[in-house]
């Protein structure tokens, strides 16, 4: 619902969630002066990868290549990187120490981390060390600093102080989309439709009369009517594995009713918790008949398609402004392909037995400045989804995993319910490459791929099946 459904107007909502977070921290004893702090909607982006152990938000791409790092609001150069980080590299396995910020709700959470470093580094009561500060005979390491932020974000969430919020100015948060019950009505009469939301059942039902009711009393109709079932409480992604106990909703009460629910789909019914599986039952399909839509995705995209199969939809609202600032600066793109084509011609000719090294500093000193403009229209962490002609972790993982994506579920509106969805044809490095003519060596068979390009470029992987929602 978060995010898909319910898109929540930026930056007024990550403001209202970033000082929530701010003086949470500030009522567990962190220094009054962190007040002084508002949230700026050009820093943050998601898909950054927080280092609890040297405090630096980084932008990585699939492989765990470091594109672009920053300590507080302080963006570090590549010798500086390489004192934390000798290969430019991380082990993004290695989810104990590297916390990826894939979600829009962590957009707040990422600002609050930078502010953070920023504060305590340039306080002269604190001193600096490599893994935190420290102030008289207290230490205050960065993992201490991300489990305290950790704490505060479960805090705003788990009292509902960020609903409670939301709930009290909906105008001013939620966009409301007259199109969204046109889309609903139309996918309702030519399919099954449900929804299956974290949030609990009160927030739901606030929510859900807002996007979906006129508010007349003349309209009797429900919003719970657009869909032919409804699961609250979900508790993704364990809904996508074990799941939860289904449990029928009190709708007037909005408590839960005791026992385990063990029967058939009841149309109008709220059900809380279940599983993946417990929706494919009910509903009578199965996982590749589904297509499902979210915002999140590890918990919505990745799981549902590993665990079980299902087509996805993935809503990246921030694609307005890529798409906007692609049509834009697309020249600049243009011109780091130009480049890397005249990086290939200046060793066209040469060989493993050749002696001659050619100069190429001039063009990477041009290809550095050129990235570095695009990232900057994009904001000062630059692009959601590439850093120059690199694709970030997020960008690779939306390819691997989204079968569709889009920046508003309402796009779905412009294409008839039986429309075939198929992913583009994209071409292999050594097929890319085939314009090329291979140099002809007398003593071996070698292929010329106009020697090693210095690009990757991603299969389409599960994208290659055909979706039809």
């Amino acid at each position: 619902m978060d995010y898909t459904m319910a898109v929540y107007k930026s930056p007024d909502y990550e403001s209202l969630g970033f000082e929530l977070l701010r003086d949470r921290l500030v009522s567990t004893g962190y220094p009054h002066e962190l007040l002084r702090y508002t949230y700026d909607p050009t820093f943050s982006t998601r898909g950054l990868v927080f280092d609890t152990t040297y405090g630096n938000l980084m932008k990585v791409d699939s492989n765990g290549n470091i594109l672009l790092c920053s300590h507080g609001f302080t963006f570090l150069k590549r010798e500086e990187i390489q004192n934390y980080y000798p290969n430019m590299f991380i082990q993004r396995g290695d989810t104990d120490r590297f916390y990826i910020l894939n979600t829009l709700f962590n957009l707040s959470e990422t600002y609050i981390y930078a502010c953070l470093v920023d504060f305590f580094t340039r306080c002269n009561r604190h001193s600096n060390l490599p893994i935190g500060f420290q102030h008289g005979d207290l230490f205050m390491s960065f993992r201490g600093m991300f489990q305290d932020v950790r704490d505060a974000m479960d805090y705003i969430h788990d009292t509902g102080s960020l609903k409670e919020r939301t709930i009290k100015n909906l105008e001013k948060y939620v966009v409301k989309d007259p199109n969204l019950p046109i889309l609903l009505s139309r996918i309702k009469e030519v399919s099954k439709i449900f929804l299956a939301t974290n949030s609990d059942y009160s927030y739901t039902e606030v929510i859900m009369k807002y996007l979906l009711e006129n508010g007349s009393k003349s309209s009797r109709v429900s919003w719970r009517s657009y869909f032919d079932l409804i699961v609250v409480d979900t508790r993704k992604p364990l809904f996508f594995s074990e799941g939860t106990v289904l449990r029928q909703v009190n709708t007037h009460t909005g408590k839960l009713r005791i026992g385990t629910y063990t029967g058939a789909l009841q149309h109008g019914t709220v059900y809380s918790g279940g599983s993946s599986d417990i929706i494919c039952d009910l509903l009578d399909v199965r996982g590749k008949d589904i297509l499902y839509v979210g915002d999140h995705i590890f918990g919505d995209i990745l799981k549902s398609k590993k665990h079980q199969g299902w087509k996805t939809f993935l809503v990246v609202p921030e694609l307005d402004k890529e798409l906007q600032m692609w049509n834009e600066k697309k020249h600049l793109f243009e011109e780091l392909k130009s480049l890397d084509i005249f990086l290939a011609e200046r060793s066209k000719y040469l060989d493993s037995g050749s002696g001659e090294c050619p100069d190429i500093s001039s063009i990477q000193s041009r290809v550095k400045v050129v990235t570095f403009r695009m990232e900057m229209y994009y904001g000062q962490m630059g692009s959601l989804l590439r850093s120059g002609s690199r694709q970030t972790l997020f960008a690779s993982q939306l390819q691997r995993y989204a079968d569709l994506y889009s920046s508003t579920c309402i796009n779905l509106l412009h294409y008839p319910f039986n429309y075939l969805f198929l992913a583009p044809p994209v071409l292999m490095p050594h097929e890319s490459s085939m314009e090329h003519r291979s140099v002809e060596f007398p003593s071996a068979q070698l292929t010329g791929t106009n020697h090693l390009k210095n690009k990757t470029k991603m299969s389409d992987g599960d994208n290659a099946d055909a979706v039809e929602p």
